[in-house]
């Protein structure tokens, strides 16, 4: 290893693993959301059928069940985006918090020669 005034790890401290119960609520929910979606698609393929036999009142209940099913597909989807935020493989969209140093003006070009 070098020695010296700046000599040292150049690597990070280790983050702490461990079980995190947000990631577990997460994917129970993710979990819940395509059981849901399943079942809301299989329901409307059911109706479905039922509409097209005759039955005049399928037609809402297979309306309704779509319109669940892509509910329940966008919240598993979007608690995907959640889980994979919170393990850190993508970064929030949101834009960096202003800090309260000012900002330095930037050089204007030149040097002493064109200052005069």
């Amino acid at each position: 290893m070098s020695q010296g005034k700046r000599a040292g790890s150049r690597r990070g401290a280790k983050p702490q693993r461990g079980f995190r119960p947000a990631l577990l609520a997460y994917a129970l929910g993710v979990t819940a959301a395509v059981l849901a979606w399943g079942y809301l698609v299989y329901a409307a393929i059911d109706f479905g059928t039922e509409a097209r036999g005759g039955d005049s009142q399928a037609w809402a209940f297979l309306a309704l069940a779509s319109v669940g099913a892509v509910a329940c597909l966008f919240l598993g989807l979007i608690l995907v985006a959640r889980i994979l935020r919170a393990l850190g493989l993508t970064r929030s969209s949101a834009p960096p918090a202003p800090s309260d140093t000012p900002t330095p003006a930037p050089p204007s070009g030149g040097g002493r020669r064109a200052a005069r």
